[in-house]
């Protein structure tokens, strides 16, 4: 495997690599958005603002499978914004990839990015090979990221909006069920982020995988490139359709519990 360019700033670790892939991404999913609003049209729409209006009603129609109707409109942008980053995010490594190889050290901006260690633990004497290209969502630090994010959301709209019974949910069906509770409820944010990375990252250990065939593994990259896009998608509609549940739970009451 490949190692990661890693900064060290302010005794926080920075994998290059996801850094910039992260900035991508968020310009990608920018420009989509800004190309299909820049000539509104109702009479004579163009084809990326048809583009738009049909990510904004799948995510609508996403929304309100989990929510009452009247619910929808304020978190419709928050759909949006998961799903098209996170479809960005996974499809980005697969295109290419870019592998340097290094055999001294390297700094950036007086950092040191790969050190004499890093260099040492490579395996053959030839260097070490660094990967500064890949999915954003292949790194674990990413996918919890957004998972934490939707966590802290969740729980504050719960407080915020129906805070009554959010606290009372806690202690059903009977009080003692209160730990079992908490415990369900930290396990969303493990499950939600760790789902997101294991299917991204295993993809892209995959590919690595058949790029060792050279030309031999040509056929079994196309169709494995073809499938980690349906991954991609499947992938981001899930983290979007789970944190809409998760929100709903927290924050609307059935008459009746």
């Amino acid at each position: 495997m490949h190692k990661f360019p890693v900064l060290q700033l302010g005794g926080l670790n920075i994998d290059i690599s996801t850094f910039l892939a992260i900035i991508v991404t968020c310009v990608i999913v920018f420009v989509l958005a800004r190309l299909s609003v820049r000539n509104l049209s109702v009479t004579n729409p163009s084809k990326m603002q048809n583009f738009l209006e049909w990510v904004i009603e799948f995510v609508h129609n996403i929304i309100a499978s989990t929510m009452p109707l009247n619910r929808v409109k304020p978190y419709v942008s928050l759909g949006m914004t998961l799903i098209m980053f996170i479809f960005v995010a996974n499809l980005l490594g697969l295109p290419f990839g870019i592998v340097t190889t290094h055999d001294q050290p390297l700094t950036l901006f007086g950092y040191t990015v790969i050190s004499e260690e890093m260099i040492k633990s490579a395996h053959g004497g030839h260097g070490v090979e660094v990967a500064w290209w890949k999915s954003p969502t292949a790194d674990v630090s990413v996918t919890f990221g957004l998972a934490v994010i939707i966590f802290v959301l969740t729980h504050y709209l719960g407080l915020k909006l129906n805070t009554k019974h959010y606290l009372k949910h806690y202690f059903e069906p009977f009080w003692f069920f209160f730990p079992l509770n908490v415990i369900k409820e930290i396990s969303k944010p493990l499950t939600l982020g760790l789902r997101l990375y294991a299917n991204i990252f295993a993809g892209e250990v995959l590919i690595a995988t058949i790029l060792m065939a050279g030309i031999f593994g040509t056929p079994l990259l196309v169709a494995w490139q073809g499938f980690s896009i349906f991954v991609g998608a499947i992938q981001a509609f899930l983290f979007t359709i789970l944190t809409m549940v998760y929100i709903s739970q927290a924050t609307v009451h059935e008459e009746g519990h």
